[in-house]
């Protein structure tokens, strides 16, 4: 449940944006980062995740990009720019070796199979599926925003199809397993 609760700033940032509130959409979910950030750290004395410090990082960079250059965003634009950043992030916990979903998955299991094999490859696939849905994402995005001949259904639809599929892929791949979020 933990991993769904990092999600909350795309959220909020997704609710406001479509109300026509870019600038404070970024604000808000960089705040929404940081609270994430000091309810892990404070509150239940868990360790900074890798994605709410990057996703806090994102929002905030672009939110003071949007207010020093007056950036006038699109909302496919916008969400262009943050699902690759959603992106990046991702793939750079793989690239480092400690897959995002690894720090959720070891808040629920016993310290003494984290170093198993088949634990740190099932985090390495779900993050790497969740890469997947993301680059899912960042396409859906580019073609909302630079191909506006293509139906905006069909955009909607990549990226309902992405998370549904990536979230399906990551139940499936921790059924029976309490380690994996």
């Amino acid at each position: 449940m933990n991993l769904l609760a990092s999600f909350a700033p795309f959220i909020i940032f997704a609710v406001l944006i479509h109300l026509g509130l870019t600038e404070p959409a970024l604000w808000a979910g960089a705040l929404v980062a940081a609270g994430l950030i000091l309810r892990d750290r404070l509150l239940l004395r868990r360790s900074v995740k890798l994605l709410e410090l990057g996703t806090m990082v994102l929002f905030a960079g672009l939110a003071l990009y949007t207010a020093f250059t007056a950036q006038a965003w699109t909302i496919p634009l916008a969400r262009l720019v943050v699902d690759a950043g959603l992106l990046v992030i991702v793939l750079l916990s793989l690239a480092i070796g400690l897959p995002f979903t690894l720090q959720y998955a070891r808040e629920d299991t016993p310290e003494a199979i984290w170093a198993e094999p088949e634990f740190l490859a099932t985090n390495r696939s779900i993050t790497a599926v969740w890469a997947g849905a993301f680059a899912v994402l960042t396409v859906a995005d580019a073609i909302m925003a630079f191909m506006p001949q293509v139906p905006h259904g069909f955009g909607v639809l990549l990226t309902v199809a992405a998370l549904y599929g990536a979230f399906r892929f990551t139940k499936t791949r921790s059924a029976g397993r309490p380690a994996i979020p």
